[in-house]
């Protein structure tokens, strides 16, 4: 199997357990959640973090991730929050800000320059994220008031919190790459995230996998599709460089999208898949840049 459709599985199953998540789990504890989304495949990636393990290179490593766990947790724990508390459509197409943000940063920060196809992946993002929330009556009587929107409800705010902490942690994980090559370091990182996560959630609550007994089907589908996710993940990024194959991989959104209309009776499935196609292709454009 080549590289793109690895990827399209990837993000085939991320977005299922997406839909699973919110099927199973939306009246559960963010935590117990964190725990079936995050930790049960982590676990299930030791065997090939054994197979595969290798020292970083230089104890520089060590400070990179000790700064990358931290903020991943927040992440995952905001992520979790958005998708099981609002619609899909108000929240999967917002990490599509991610680039525009980490561009942002470097122009501000680094004074990186932004090319004219970057520039136009971040006109695409924006507009896919007006086209989002466009209201014809609304919109006759304040032309802002799909940004409004996202500003106000609570789904778009969270998940462009987790969209701001995505963009550091891509700058911080370049760094700790630095010192192990992305195929060795993925699976190593995600199962100490994993671990990291769980003992953050036994500190809470005394309590990591209760949550499992209880739904033992949710627990299954959901850890499964992660396990998926991860797995075609980690071969895609062998075969190709990681920039083609995360702009693909937003095509979860897109995935999000349907589910949500399938299982969740969301509406305006064809304004919302338009939508997400041009952030999808801003995506595309910024990642070429990066």
């Amino acid at each position: 199997m080549d590289w793109f459709l690895l990827t399209l599985l990837s993000a085939f199953a991320f977005a299922s357990a997406d839909a699973a998540t919110k099927k199973f789990f939306a009246d559960a504890g963010v935590w117990d959640t964190v725990v079936v989304r995050f930790v049960l495949s982590g676990m299930a990636l030791l065997p090939w973090l054994a197979l595969t393990y290798e020292a970083p290179t230089s104890w520089h490593f060590w400070p990179w991730l000790g700064t990358l766990i931290p903020l991943d947790i927040a992440a995952i724990y905001l992520y979790v929050r958005a998708i099981t508390a609002a619609p899909f459509s108000h929240t999967l197409p917002y990490l599509a800000f991610t680039p525009v943000l980490t561009a942002a940063s470097g122009w501000l920060l680094l004074g990186e320059a932004i090319p004219a196809h970057g520039l136009a992946g971040i006109v695409l993002v924006s507009l896919g994220a007006y086209l989002l929330n466009l209201d014809g009556a609304t919109w006759r009587a304040d032309k802002l008031a799909p940004f409004r929107f996202i500003l106000r409800e609570q789904g778009p705010r969270l998940m462009l919190g987790v969209a701001v902490i995505f963009s550091i942690t891509a700058t911080l994980g370049k760094g700790a790459m630095q010192y192990m090559p992305a195929p060795l370091f993925d699976p190593f990182y995600s199962a100490v995230l994993a671990a990291a996560t769980a003992l953050v959630v036994f500190a809470r609550q005394r309590r990591v996998f209760t949550i499992v007994h209880r739904r033992p089907l949710g627990a299954a589908l959901v850890s499964g599709a992660m396990a998926i996710m991860v797995l075609a993940h980690f071969i895609a990024i062998e075969r190709v460089e990681v920039a083609y194959m995360i702009a693909v991989k937003r095509t979860s959104m897109l995935f999000g999208l349907v589910y949500g209309a399938l299982l969740f009776g969301e509406t305006q499935l064809g304004r919302n898949l338009a939508a997400g196609v041009i952030m999808v292709g801003g995506v595309i454009l910024l990642t070429a840049w990066q």
